[in-house]
């Protein structure tokens, strides 16, 4: 490339069509007065990414196409932008990279390769583009690619490039996060840029929408493959390529984890519009990790706790919460419900009997006042609920529907039991905000006396193995005893979670961090007698 070129990892919403635009073309005058010639944007910038059932309507992609009059007249001109939108043509939608060159549109490239499985559905929506788009950049020869199609060195879209000398093939993309998919992307965008011997730029999506985060990272390959260039990760961002490329470091591994659920947070919040959060704190870890998320990710003016202690829960465990609550700084407030229980209980005998043994019901019924109490200061305040269920318990369906489940957004819902405690551990290195009694006290949903979550549950560290297994990599109850798994322990938790999934599919949206969670990529039927 003898042109200086900026890949601006932008973070749009979806549907905020002309918001995305003014995103657009503000940072398309920015790229140009630092002296870039080629501006490249990710895809569907202008729509936001997944748009969903939006495509459906052909109103909104000829809403999309409109914003196409405004960037002709306020793009700078003398350069080439690139930029990713729906577009529909002759009844057909399809995933479209526009090139804007001197105030006109002199091409556009169809998406070939569309993604069907995990959290994309592309093929629903979009019809597959059938040709390449190869044109001229200042005497170089460029072509583009959008997402998936850099990403199988076999498939079509790179079968289309071969033998054409390309200079520079442009990735425009909307790659959600998983844990350590930067490796993935790399790995993927490496062999295309080999085998097409050509400079790869790939210009990624940023921010985060409703259970997905996309994390930018935008890079730069060399023809043999190498990465000359990456841009910063879960931030917006202009990466350049000009005579000094710029190498960023990746983020350590739970950093990364913590980056991406912050930021999920962060973009669900504002970009709905929510002024405030509450997070039910009661002392236990799970709290404790998503109240250091909430203040990280929004403030401590932004955030509220309540403690709604029983006549179950500890010294211990109300300490830690009122001093947690302390460090952070944020609104505190505490509502017993040991008299409302009581006012239940007596209520219920009607039904019940006065001399019925205390079990789930009575364990389920505490956790659905609490749902009832902090439900309602959402609806007094407008606060957003955030619900603090981890994966393991939403696996095994250890957890109440309308009780602690009831919120707006599950945080860690897709956070293994095993690595909550790390992550909390990593956040205390930062600088202390968990009181290390959190970290250190046995879990305990405290419903009953002396209350230990392995009374019902395996213990995490052998559990969580268990559930990555059978859930991300779908192997069966042979291959799991096979693995050297309890054949007892591995049955039990093949029943619960199959058991449970009229549970999951009531429950909020949460933040993917694993390369299969509940919300998106696992869809199982709820009626589902199939154990293996």
């Amino acid at each position: 490339m003898h042109m200086k070129t900026a890949l601006v990892q932008m973070n749009p919403t979806v549907g905020a069509l002309s918001a995305n635009t003014d995103i657009i073309i503000s940072k398309a005058w920015e790229a140009f007065d630092a002296g870039a010639k080629l501006i490249v944007f990710p895809e569907l910038a202008i729509a936001g990414y997944p748009p969903e059932d939006l495509i459906l309507k052909d109103h909104f992609c000829n809403d999309c196409e409109r914003q196409f009059e405004r960037l002709k007249k306020e793009l700078p001109s003398n350069c080439t932008v690139i930029v990713g939108t729906p577009v529909s043509r002759a009844g057909k939608k399809y995933n479209a990279a526009i090139i804007f060159q001197n105030s006109k549109i002199v091409g556009d490239y169809h998406k070939m390769l569309l993604p069907n499985y995990g959290v994309f559905d592309e093929k629903r929506l979009f019809e597959a583009g059938t040709e390449s788009c190869i044109f001229d950049l200042d005497g170089q020869t460029a072509a583009i690619h959008v997402c998936e199609d850099s990403w199988n060195p076999d498939g079509t879209a790179v079968a289309s490039l071969e033998g054409k000398e390309i200079d520079v093939l442009i990735n425009l993309s909307a790659s959600p996060y998983y844990r350590n998919k930067l490796n993935d992307r790399i790995e993927a965008l490496a062999q295309t840029a080999r085998k097409l011997n050509t400079t790869l730029l790939y210009c990624n999506l940023v921010g985060g929408q409703d259970e997905l985060v996309f994390d930018g990272a935008s890079m730069i390959f060399a023809p043999d493959g190498s990465r000359i260039a990456r841009a910063k990760q879960f931030e917006e961002d202009i990466l350049y390529f000009d005579d000094e490329p710029r190498k960023e470091t990746p983020l350590p591994d739970l950093e990364e984890v913590y980056e991406a659920l912050k930021l999920g947070l962060k973009d669900y919040v504002n970009k709905i519009g929510f002024k405030r959060v509450v997070v039910a704190l009661s002392g236990g870890i799970d709290s404790a990790i998503v109240l250091a998320l909430a203040v990280d990710a929004l403030g401590k003016d932004r955030v509220a706790t309540v403690t709604m202690p029983s006549q179950y829960s500890s010294g211990g465990t109300l300490g830690d919460a009122e001093e947690m609550a302390a460090i952070l700084d944020v609104e505190f407030h505490t509502l017993s419900i040991k008299e409302l229980y009581s006012n239940f209980e007596q209520g219920l005998s009607t039904v019940w009997g006065e001399n019925k043994e205390s079990g789930l019901a009575e364990e389920n019924l505490q956790a659905r006042i609490r749902g009832n109490l902090i439900m309602a200061l959402s609806n007094e305040y407008g606060w957003l609920v955030l619900t603090t269920g981890n994966k393991s318990e939403m696996a095994m369906g250890y957890c109440t529907l309308y009780g602690d489940m009831c919120g707006g957004y599950a945080v860690i819902k897709d956070v293994p039991k095993t690595l909550v405690f790390d992550l909390c551990r990593w956040r205390n290195e930062q600088g202390i905000v968990i009181p290390p009694s959190i970290i250190e006290r046995p879990p305990s949903a405290e419903l009953r006396p002396d209350q230990k979550d392995t009374d019902s549950l395996p213990p995490y560290e052998i559990l969580d193995p268990i559930l990555e297994d059978y859930v991300e990599n779908d192997m069966g109850i042979n291959e799991l005893i096979s693995k050297g798994y309890d054949e007892a322990i591995v049955r039990r938790v093949v029943h619960a979670v199959e058991l449970t999934e009229y549970k999951r599919r009531q429950s909020p949206p949460g933040i993917k961090i694993t390369p299969k969670s509940f919300d998106r990529d696992r869809r199982m039927p709820i009626t589902n007698l199939y154990r293996n």
